[in-house]
């Protein structure tokens, strides 16, 4: 199975990223109500059932982890710790500032960005032990209904 599906679990909102670590391609970045999270992952399960699951170990991870044990038979608990902050590092390999912008604070162009999606990047490829690219028709949203 080299398709994966990560989650990066919070209160509010889930990060769930969607790769191949074979190709090392991300095709799938959301963030997602966490109300929402398992309705959508047994859509996704549902489509093609070849996926490995990779959640972080955060605090409300727990609340997910019983529910997908019961349409995912091997379900990876990884390591998240620090996958937030580096998150915003990692915006800006993805989306590299250039002109003008390049010579104001980073910080700025990230106020507003749900990173929740670049969390659980980075909990698959610590988990794994790669870097992924960006596929050029990669799907994000935020806040799927």
């Amino acid at each position: 199975m080299s398709k994966v599906i990560s989650i990066d679990p919070g209160k509010s909102k889930c990060g769930v990223t969607i790769a191949d670590i074979k190709e090392k391609k991300v095709y799938e970045a959301v963030v997602i109500k966490s109300q929402l999270l398992l309705k959508y992952l047994e859509k996704k399960n549902q489509k093609e059932e070849n996926f490995q699951f990779l959640i972080g170990n955060g605090t409300s991870s727990k609340y997910f982890i019983e529910d997908l044990n019961q349409f995912v038979p091997h379900l990876i608990i990884a390591e998240e710790k620090n996958s937030t902050y580096r998150a915003k590092q990692r915006y800006f390999e993805i989306f590299p500032l250039l002109g003008i912008k390049s010579f104001f604070p980073r910080e700025i162009f990230i106020l507003n960005k749900n990173l929740d999606a670049l969390a659980a990047l980075i909990i698959m490829e610590d988990y794994f032990n790669i870097k992924c690219d960006f596929s050029e028709k990669i799907r994000t949203k935020t806040w799927q209904k």
